[in-house]
């Protein structure tokens, strides 16, 4: 970096045959976090939201900047949220160049500049039939935190191991920016998973002009959410939102590589279905081969 915070603009030196990966994210109290979470589970989570979609492009996150709006300033949030953004920042090894501050409503806006290598980044609209589908982790999880989180109320949560972990998947979710990167060279598509699996596998499927059929038995979903939430849980996988998780297709060319990967436990992914041609009813995706809506995950103008 040349000049960081402190001047008009920050400027930046991209390492040589390197394109450069913009993504930004918006999130607001009440609609992408209850408005009772603590300063640092909003920052924690904002800076991991949006880190989750340099993983999805296969690209190393870099610098962040930071537009901050605040009804008041108070000294102990702003400090939470200070060490929430420090925490996530220093783990991904990712530099504060710049934002801004105003007064209003609490919504946080970061834009995350990441490094590929040039014509390396994954995309949307590479998959074909014949290709696999695969999703790193477990489904549900995020739907599963909010869960715990609404039932208590923002109050007397009792933590233990089960809400524990759900609560981190929640405010903590797992950017897989190290298998994003791993995935540039044997995926041919590649999103995160932040609106629902079905929708978010609808958007790789209307880029790349393709169905896909899903196999619901064989979805990751963590045996403590099944045991919990016996009736939610499946749902929750298909079109529950907030796990981001990468959902991606690989040529049958790299099975082979993928799944020695995954043997070997340097990868964490199953296997969750096929790409097929787009079919001539232009239904797009398919679960046990019944056609679903693509459409119905998390809806950001939803009330």
């Amino acid at each position: 970096m040349a000049l960081g915070i402190g001047d008009d603009g920050a400027l930046v030196n991209p390492s040589t045959n390197t394109q450069l990966v913009v993504a930004t994210d918006t999130l607001v109290e009440s609609v992408h976090f209850p408005a009772y979470a603590s300063a640092e589970q909003i920052a924690t989570r904002a800076l991991c939201v949006n880190l989750s979609d340099m993983a999805a492009m296969g690209a190393t996150p870099r610098w962040f900047t930071l537009a901050l709006t605040l009804e008041k300033a108070d000294t102990d949030w702003l400090e939470g949220f200070s060490r929430g953004l420090a925490e996530v920042a220093n783990e991904f090894g990712i530099a504060l160049i710049g934002g801004d501050t105003t007064s209003g409503p609490l919504t946080i806006s970061l834009t995350l500049l990441g490094e590929v290598p040039v014509d390396a980044a994954l995309q949307r609209n590479g998959a074909s039939p014949g290709d696999s589908i695969y999703v790193t982790g477990t489904l549900g999880d995020g739907a599963a935190g909010l869960k715990v989180i609404e039932q208590a109320g923002g109050e007397n949560l009792v933590l233990d191991s089960r809400t524990e972990r759900l609560l981190t998947r929640f405010y903590r979710p797992q950017p897989q920016v190290q298998v994003g990167q791993q995935l540039r060279d044997l995926a041919s598509a590649c999103i995160d998973i932040s609106d629902g699996l079905v929708a978010d596998l609808g958007h790789i499927c209307k880029a790349s002009a393709v169905s896909a059929n899903l196999v619901s038995k064989q979805l990751p979903i963590h045996p403590e959410v099944t045991q919990s939430y016996p009736q939610q849980a499946l749902h929750w996988a298909l079109a529950g939102g907030d796990d981001y998780q990468l959902c991606f297709t690989v040529p049958k060319a790299n099975f082979e590589t993928l799944d020695r990967l995954i043997a070997k436990g340097e990868l964490d992914a199953t296997m969750i279905g096929q790409i097929q041609p787009l079919r001539e009813e232009n239904c797009q995706l398919l679960v046990d081969n019944i056609a679903a809506d693509i459409n119905g995950g998390f809806d950001h103008f939803g009330q």
